[in-house]
């Protein structure tokens, strides 16, 4: 059962976590963007990072504040914020699940896997039936079959790869000061 205080202690390390996403997606990627739209974004390693540190709401919540306050920036008519935030949170989501069962370096690994292959399949449906009817309602199915697997899939399971080695490499070492521990 968890306490108050780390029910508290969660909700605020989502406030700073938040804040450190924001600015890492407005300092933009080192990575130009993938056919004008797909970036891999160092602003969600606070998200996963929580994920791992306080379960999959932490990540979700901290997705879903980065992308709220983006959409203030926003050129993509709150659709690229929108995809952002269910690809990103179903990612934190079921990293974090799968590691809270159990704590390990391996349960780390095949959470990340897990979650990758899980965010790249939510990724195909997400854009053929939610993303690109809403950016670009006129493009016919075979354009848009040919995007999500030759572009957007791809894309995605890079994506989580990437993010997935940043955070094996550093999670452990940032642990111990979220869980104010020596």
């Amino acid at each position: 059962m968890k306490t108050r205080k780390h029910t508290l202690n969660m909700y605020a390390a989502v406030g700073i976590f938040s804040a450190i996403a924001v600015i890492l997606q407005m300092m933009g990627n080192l990575i130009p963007k993938v056919s004008g739209f797909l970036e891999i974004e160092l602003s969600d390693l606070p998200a996963l990072i929580l994920s791992f540190a306080y379960g999959p709401l932490a990540g979700v919540l901290c997705e879903f504040v980065k992308n709220l306050i983006h959409c203030f920036f926003t050129t993509t008519g709150f659709v690229g914020e929108f995809a952002n935030f269910i690809v990103n949170g179903i990612f934190c989501f079921v990293a974090g699940y799968v590691y809270q069962k159990q704590k390990t370096k391996m349960s780390a690994v095949v959470a990340l896997v897990f979650a990758t292959l899980i965010m790249a399949l939510a990724g195909i449906f997400t854009n053929l039936y939610v993303m690109i009817p809403l950016y670009a309602p006129g493009m016919d199915a075979a354009a848009k079959s040919a995007l999500v697997t030759g572009v957007i899939l791809p894309f995605n399971l890079i994506k989580g790869a990437a993010i997935s080695v940043i955070v094996l490499l550093i999670y452990k070492k940032i642990s111990p000061i979220l869980h104010k521990q020596k």
